[in-house]
């Protein structure tokens, strides 16, 4: 059976992380470190990818400031570079086990969320909720909180019921809401600045199936009617397309049909084509712009059903690359927010063709998590990988400061730790945890230096 264009890119990515691990264990000449939006790079000094947690709690302790965790490179922010070591966990993958009573299965934290899906449908058992991109490792999501769709859902963070912190010495902390309540609370959303999460217990559910449907509507239409949306489907999103009035939609929900649907095979490569064509072409005439791409997405592009296992459902392969900046601002103000940012862009006529991509994540108590103790919505602007982004960004960063949004800690933004600690009720607690448990500051680089307030 020929691999899907899917496996391809994951087996391609999988070899280069590993011959770039291999290359420098032999002694070549450091390799650089780059993220997937070719935005974020380093030269590290070394490149530790150890095959067993004492090989990592040792590693640690001979370890000089500078370490810092990399999983698969999917965030667009500051958190790896490092001049230190880079170091990788994809030797620590796979399920460890599973409690189908319980509900819960455990995690090597260095597994891909792409590869938990089919171990977990064997067990009878599904993740509640993923992401948009299952490219990123377990470890990684949860450092960062990362997240999908549905009001009635939180981030990979809230889906943690325990884990296995390896800290600055190489002690092992087990911790979940009685043992060590204080680091758990911490753990599930750091950043990487605590220590290094090894292994990962989750909250699942019995195994299920979605059904999905995409449709294209006016974005007004969609916003006046988000109370029933957000009501009448498990997981809703819209992607607004800039420089329209239109929006595609998606709805999620469980089902109990029997059929099964597979989605279309390939990623997003036809459709942005699509979009960048008709941008470079009407970008200086607004009205023919928005004629344009209002006739080509209700006539032009097919969204057709999906019914599958959930998991096969949630995750898309997005095969083009760009940089990202998100911010979660408090439900009630995601209508409003988004649309003073689509009324900037388009006064400005600023140089930007991605859609804009909005949803609803539930509240949580973790203290770093984004959506530490308010129901949320979440908006991310995007920039092809090859147009500059600076402007773009600079220019819509400041609605979300007027709406006391959060950045998404994986996505790029400009605050540092006096714009960020009024955000957040538990940050002087995060702070206390982060001090006693790298007092010398091993897993700091510049921008944790800088978004943590760390000298």
């Amino acid at each position: 059976m020929k691999p899907t264009r899917r496996e391809l890119l994951k087996g391609f990515g999988a070899l280069g992380l590993l011959g770039a691990l291999g290359a420098h264990a032999k002694g070549a000449r450091p390799i650089p470190w780059r993220n997937w939006s070719g935005a974020q790079s380093c030269l590290p000094m070394a490149r530790l990818a150890p095959a067993s947690e004492e090989q990592l709690a040792d590693a640690l302790r001979k370890a000089a400031a500078g370490v810092r965790p990399v999983g698969s490179g999917h965030s667009f922010s500051a958190l790896v570079p490092t001049d230190g070591a880079v170091l990788s966990l994809a030797n620590l993958h796979g399920m460890i086990g599973h409690d189908a009573q319980a509900l819960t299965s455990e995690w090597w934290a260095g597994t891909p969320i792409s590869q938990m899906g089919a171990p977990l449908k064997r067990a009878g058992l599904a993740l509640p909720n993923m992401a948009d991109i299952d490219y990123q490792t377990l470890g990684g999501a949860i450092a960062t909180s990362t997240h999908g769709t549905g009001p009635r859902f939180g981030s990979y963070s809230d889906q943690v019921t325990g884990l296995r912190l390896l800290t600055a010495n190489g002690d092992v902390i087990d911790c979940d809401a009685e043992r060590h309540p204080y680091v758990f609370d911490a753990a599930r959303c750091s950043l990487g600045a605590l220590g290094v999460v090894t292994r990962v217990r989750m909250k699942n559910r019995k195994a299920f199936r979605l059904h999905r449907r995409e449709w294209v509507q006016r974005y007004e239409e969609l916003l006046e009617d988000m109370p029933r949306l957000l009501r009448e489907h498990d997981h809703f999103e819209m992607n607004v397309l800039l420089h329209s009035d239109m929006a595609v939609a998606m709805a999620m929900d469980e089902t109990d049909d029997p059929r099964t649907i597979p989605k279309e095979p390939g990623g997003d490569v036809d459709k942005v084509a699509l979009l960048q064509r008709v941008h470079l072409e009407w970008r200086n005439s607004p009205r023919g712009y928005a004629r344009v791409l209002n006739f080509l997405v209700k006539h032009a592009v097919s969204f057709p059903e999906v019914i599958d296992d959930s998991y096969k459902v949630f995750a898309n392969v997005r095969d083009v690359r760009f940089n990202e900046m998100e911010y979660e601002v408090p439900a009630e103000a995601g209508p409003a927010c988004l649309r003073e940012i689509l009324k900037k862009i388009r006064d400005e006529k600023i140089d930007t063709f991605f859609p804009i991509e909005y949803r609803y994540v539930r509240r949580d108590d973790a203290m770093l998590s984004m959506f530490q103790g308010r129901d949320t919505c979440a908006i991310s602007v995007h920039q092809y990988y090859r147009m500059d982004h600076h402007n773009v960004f600079a220019q819509v960063e400041p609605i979300f400061w007027k709406y006391e949004g959060r950045p998404h800690w994986g996505k790029l933004h400009s605050l540092n730790a006096r714009l960020l600690a009024p955000l957040y009720p538990r940050w002087k607690e995060f702070l206390a945890v982060r001090e006693a448990l790298d007092p010398g500051g091993k897993f700091l680089n510049a921008h944790l230096r800088s978004v943590l307030g760390v000298g």
